[in-house]
């Protein structure tokens, strides 16, 4: 026994003197264009330019699962407006389940600093991390997150991803450094870009015609899901919400300093945006005991009034599952999948209308729902897979939350 209590009084302080050596040569800096205070928020816009800017921090937290039991977790915290002097004590054991929410405009240049702060409970551990933009046709490889040909900050240092926003859609991102490993933990986030098309006026010509709301509910200049040229992907609300699951002995393995059992990853948490039901429903931050924070801040309940479109931005980044969601009340048109427009090349419409939509890992699909045919009330969008509908042993939970009609 004093053996091993020296052993680990050995590996503390190696793993400290590591640290030490990784912070001296390490350096917090965020770049972000039009920002003077270095807290990436433009307070002098550039003529001519659309800049938007965000900091995330990576690093490690715990998020309560709706069985009442906590699982550690890796994931991203929002230090957008964070001086960049507390930086670092901002952004430990703050990860976020899912990782922040990312809108953008298609237009926009986005420069995402990632300031890596390190395992507060696994010091051991000096792993880098990525953000990888799911599906977007980046200009260059080394912003891409893959590390075989990117920059991957490391401990106590950032790195700025830039992307120059060319094409609207739903996408997500998540890390990609050892990926299987970091996304199980929680590294994923939603991500969408809005089109251009939301800022012309009634009347205005779209592609080669000029068009009206064909269902008179509103002019062009609204919103919609992409670029359509004749107002059909138009919506009124809308709802990212991403699929994924946790393997709860994956994670116990992790915070244990155990060998991690990756060809027995059997995942027993399935979650709408971080949250199992009935959690998924509860519109405030959910507390953690652990750190005395709020690590789990979006639910999946939807809203609307009825005869409103609804727009649900549906994605999925489990590592081991396809997930079908499915509700027997709700009319759904899958308009675009991947982030691209549901069009043939002649023009065609290729949209559908379905009562469920089946995605795997890395896919995603934009769904409106009409709910001018629907009475109010409260209807289910839930997985048909019914062993992911329960929080581990306790049944009647998982992947399931409710669509408010009023």
């Amino acid at each position: 026994m004093k053996l091993r209590a020296e052993r680990r009084v050995s590996h503390k302080w190696t793993a400290l003197l590591l640290l030490g050596a990784v912070l001296a040569q390490a350096e917090i800096r965020v770049q972000c264009p039009g920002d003077t205070d270095g807290d990436a928020v433009v307070d002098q816009p550039i003529s001519g330019r659309q800049i938007k800017c965000m900091h995330l921090s990576a690093g490690d937290g715990f998020a309560n699962m709706a069985d009442g039991k906590l699982q550690y977790i890796f994931s991203f915290a929002n230090l957008t407006g964070t001086p960049v002097g507390d930086a670092m004590m901002a952004g430990m054991l703050a990860a976020e389940f899912p990782a922040p929410l990312i809108t953008l405009k298609e237009g926009e240049e986005f420069y995402l600093t990632v300031t890596n702060v390190g395992m507060t409970r696994r010091p051991d551990l000096f792993d880098g991390h990525s953000v990888h933009f799911h599906g977007f046709p980046n200009a260059s490889a080394v912003f891409d997150g893959v590390p075989d040909a990117s920059a991957v900050p490391v401990m106590a240092a950032s790195f700025t991803y830039y992307y120059n926003i060319v094409e609207p859609g739903t996408y997500m991102y998540h890390c990609h450094v050892e990926a299987t490993e970091h996304m199980q933990m929680g590294m994923l986030g939603n991500l969408y870009v809005q089109p251009k098309q939301n800022d012309l006026a009634d009347g205005t010509i779209l592609g080669a015609h000029v068009h009206r709301n064909p269902d008179g509910a509103g002019p062009l200049g609204d919103r919609y899901v992409y670029n359509d040229g004749d107002g059909s992907t138009r919506y009124d609300v809308e709802f990212p919400i991403q699929m994924s699951s946790f393997d709860p002995a994956f994670h116990e393995a992790s915070l244990q300093v155990q060998p991690l059992p990756f060809a027995m990853m059997r995942d027993k948490y399935a979650m709408l945006n971080g949250r199992g039901y009935p959690d998924t429903i509860n519109p405030s931050p959910i507390p953690n005991s652990e750190t005395g924070g709020f690590g789990q801040k979006m639910n999946s309940r939807v809203s609307a009034v009825r005869g409103q479109k609804i727009l649900l931005r549906l994605s999925n980044l489990s590592v081991t599952a396809f997930f079908t969601l499915t509700s027997s009340g709700l009319p759904m048109k899958v308009v675009g999948t991947g982030a691209r427009l549901l069009r043939g090349p002649d023009g065609k419409d290729l949209y559908y209308e379905t009562n469920s939509v089946t995605l795997g890992g890395g896919e995603a699909a934009d769904v409106i729902v009409d709910s001018s045919s629907l009475q109010p009330g409260t209807y289910f969008l839930y997985t048909s897979n019914l062993n992911f509908l329960s929080n581990d042993g306790e049944d009647f939970g998982g992947m399931m939350t409710e669509v408010v009609i009023q």
